[in-house]
C-alpha cells in the first residue's frame, strides 16, 4: 500500500451540496429554504425567540445561587492513592504532599487544593498533607496507621 492509494471507505464521504445552481441541481432558485418567510431570508437568528411571547427560559422559575468565587477542589479517593502506592508511583515513606500527588499523575492540577474522600480502602501507612478531607477519610487513614494533616489553602498572590 502506498500513500497515493489511500482512500476513504466507500460511503464515508459525501460530495458537498451546491445550493442555488439552477433548476437542474434540485436545489436551485430558493435553495432548499422554501418560499418566503423569515427563515427563507438571510441574517436570521431566532433560537430563543418566540414571536413576542415570553420565551420559555424566562417563564421558568430560577432557584438557588451560584457563588462566583467558590473554591473548587481536585478530588481524590483513598482507593486510588492505594493503587498508586502499590504501583510504586507514590513513595509511601516520604510525606505525601499535593505536589507529590500531581507529580505522580494521580491529579492533573491542584485547582484550589486537593480534597481526599474515603472511597476505597487504604492499607499503606501514609503521611498525607492536603487542603481538605472528609471525616471518614481522616478516620480511614488513621486506622491504617498513617496521619492526615489538613492545611489551609495557600492565599492567592496579590496583584
Amino acid at each position: 500500500m502506498k500513500l497515493n492509494e489511500l482512500r476513504d471507505n466507500p460511503g464515508a464521504t459525501k460530495p458537498r451540496k451546491r445550493i442555488g445552481r439552477g433548476p437542474g441541481s434540485g436545489t436551485g432558485k430558493t435553495g432548499g429554504r422554501g418560499i418566503k418567510g423569515q427563515k427563507s431570508r438571510s441574517g436570521v437568528a431566532i433560537n430563543g425567540y418566540e414571536g413576542g411571547q415570553m420565551p420559555l427560559y424566562q417563564r421558568l422559575p430560577k432557584r438557588g445561587f451560584n457563588k462566583p468565587n467558590r473554591k473548587e477542589y481536585a478530588v481524590v479517593n483513598l482507593g486510588l492513592i492505594q493503587k498508586f502506592v502499590d504501583a510504586g508511583k507514590i513513595d509511601a515513606t516520604a510525606p505525601v504532599t499535593e505536589d507529590a500527588l500531581v507529580a505522580s499523575g494521580l491529579v492533573r492540577r491542584k485547582l484550589d487544593g486537593i480534597r481526599i474522600l474515603a472511597k476505597g480502602d487504604l492499607t499503606a501507612k501514609l503521611d498525607l498533607q492536603v487542603t481538605g478531607a472528609s471525616k471518614s477519610a481522616v478516620e480511614a487513614v488513621e486506622k491504617a496507621g498513617g496521619s492526615l494533616t489538613v492545611a489551609a489553602a495557600p492565599a492567592p498572590a496579590a496583584d
